[in-house]
Order: structure tokens, then C-alpha cells, then sequence
């Protein structure tokens, strides 16, 4: 095993990409679950957000358009999700399974003609003197722009959940949602929107995967992301920043694994495919072992259906 042919900041860049797409989807899951609703659909909006971005880019030759079409379209099944959940009151994790099916399906109809065709460039960000730096500017500055929102996002939605009236309003609706009814807060109209939201940061995470990490469509190229995404909410205990740690470290994992069969380590392939979803596993458990610590950080009301009295 020839360790120098490793590239230390080529890694580190794949990290980045490997981690951006998890960022969104798990800060868009994160605010969703801020607000009391579990929406188990996170895998079925990405792979429909990155079949929509692939196609809205290679139509139009815009890769920005691309993601506005990811995004909206993430947006759009997950207020199926919404309409489903908060005004037909369908089991919240009944719903969102068969929304994650449902998704599957759908992208995989819809990319069939698409299937073999690159996806055009994705512009990256360059900065004079800063991008030219050695290691630095290659580490800091020569990213794509949605590697820079994903982590404007993510201080973002940390300063309005902690700082702003509207962050307040939602954990509160989150943590009791009858009080919240009861001063006279629209709780449905909150949910929805945090839904809608998570479906729109999904959307633009399933994006990333098909313009930038793996240029080109593949079926059921998310392999199980968004179920990742889930997780690391839980494990970064629905804080944002903590969310951002927890999809940088599964990242690091999903690189680390390609590496290791770059390097051709004497392990099957299919088991270092494994690692990713095994260490999910594994950190779910762990954390699922102090049940007091999961209950406190948990919003109370998170999965609970709200039932407007009168």
C-alpha cells in the first residue's frame, strides 16, 4: 500500500463535496423537526431534486437554473408531504416512506432519458490572490458557490432558531404545539412552511450530488443519503452547526472508504461500501443508549399530530 500517493488537500476537497450535499439536507430535516414533524422523506426529495437540477441543467446549459429547479421541485413533493400530514393528518412516518418510494420511482421514470449524458460545468468561485494561495486557497477559495451557502445556511438557521422571533415561535410550536395554538400561533401554516423548507433544502442537496460530486444521472445515485442526513440530525442534536460536524465526519467516512479501495487494502469493496451505513448504525445506537440526553434535546412534540381544538 503506497501511502505517498495520497494527496492530503485532494482528500480534503473531496471531503467537502462529499459533506455539502448531507449539509443541506440535514439542516432543511433539522428546521422540519424543529417544528414537531418527522419527515422520513429526505431520500425521496433528494433523488427527485437531483433528477429535476440534472434536467433543468443539460435543457437549459444553466447549472444555476438546474438548482432552482431542484429546489422547487423538493419543495413541491414535500408539500404533497404537508398536504398529506398536517390537513388529511396521514401518520407522519407512513407518509413519508411512501414518500421516499414514491420519489425512487419517479426520478428513475423522469432520468431515463438522461441516463449517460454529462453534466454541464459547474462555475466555481475565484477570488484574486486568495484562490492562488498554496493549500489554502485550494482548501478555502476555489470551492463552488453552493459549498459556501451550504455553510451560510447553516449559520443562518442557527442565528434565527436561537436569535430572531420566528426561531422562537418555531421550537415553540415544536415543544407544544397546543400552547402555541392556544396564543394564538397558526401551527399547520408554521409546519407547512418549515416543510416545505426541508423539501427545498433536500431538492438542492440531491442537486449537488448530480452537477457536482458525481456530474451526471444516475439511478438511485443518493445511495441511502438522506437517510444519512436523518441521522446526523439526531446525532448533532437538532443544532445546526453540530449538523454541519456530523455531515463533515460522514463525509470524511465516504472518502476515506474510496481511498482505501484506491489504494487496494485487502478488504472486499462491498464491505468498505458498507463502512458509511455501518457507522450510522453504529452512532444511532450510541446515542440511543442515553435515552434520558435523546428525550431532552428532542423537540416534545416532534412526530406528534396537532389537532386544532374546535
Amino acid at each position: 500500500m503506497d501511502l505517498s500517493a495520497l494527496n492530503p488537500v485532494a482528500i480534503a476537497v473531496s471531503l467537502i463535496v462529499a459533506a455539502t450535499p448531507l449539509v443541506f439536507a440535514a439542516i432543511g430535516e433539522l428546521v422540519v423537526e424543529k417544528s414537531g414533524v418527522l419527515n422520513l422523506g429526505v431520500e425521496g426529495m433528494m433523488i427527485v431534486g437531483a433528477i429535476a437540477g440534472f434536467a433543468g441543467a443539460n435543457v437549459t446549459g444553466s447549472t444555476t437554473f438546474g438548482v432552482l429547479c431542484a429546489l422547487l421541485a423538493g419543495a413541491a413533493l414535500s408539500g404533497v408531504f404537508a398536504f398529506m400530514t398536517q390537513v388529511l393528518m396521514s401518520n407522519q412516518v407512513a407518509t413519508g416512506l411512501a414518500l421516499t418510494l414514491f420519489g425512487l420511482g419517479l426520478a428513475a421514470m423522469l432520468g431515463q432519458p438522461y441516463s449517460g449524458i454529462p453534466a454541464p460545468d459547474f462555475p466555481r468561485v475565484w477570488l484574486p490572490v486568495l484562490s492562488d494561495l498554496p493549500v489554502v486557497g485550494r482548501l478555502l477559495f476555489s470551492h463552488d458557490w453552493l459549498v459556501y451557502v451550504s455553510l451560510l445556511l447553516a449559520g443562518t438557521t442557527a442565528w434565527v432558531l436561537t436569535r430572531t422571533r420566528a426561531g422562537l415561535v418555531l421550537r415553540a410550536v415544536g415543544e407544544n404545539h397546543d400552547a402555541a395554538h392556544a396564543i394564538g400561533y397558526k401551527v399547520v401554516l408554521i409546519r407547512t412552511g418549515a416543510i416545505l423548507f426541508g423539501g427545498a433544502c433536500a431538492g438542492v442537496g440531491g442537486a449537488y450530488l448530480s452537477l457536482v460530486a458525481s456530474p451526471l444521472w444516475v439511478e438511485g445515485m443518493t445511495a441511502g443519503r438522506g437517510w444519512i442526513a436523518l441521522a446526523i440530525v439526531v446525532f448533532a442534536s437538532w443544532k445546526p452547526w453540530r449538523a454541519v460536524l456530523g455531515a463533515y465526519i460522514f463525509g470524511g467516512v465516504t472518502i476515506a472508504q474510496l481511498n482505501l479501495q484506491a489504494l487496494g487494502v485487502a478488504i472486499e469493496s462491498q464491505y468498505l461500501s458498507m463502512t458509511p451505513y455501518l457507522v450510522t448504525i453504529v452512532v444511532l445506537v450510541i446515542i440511543s443508549a442515553d435515552k434520558r440526553r435523546a428525550r431532552m434535546n428532542a423537540p416534545a412534540c416532534l412526530g406528534r399530530p396537532f389537532f386544532a381544538a374546535g
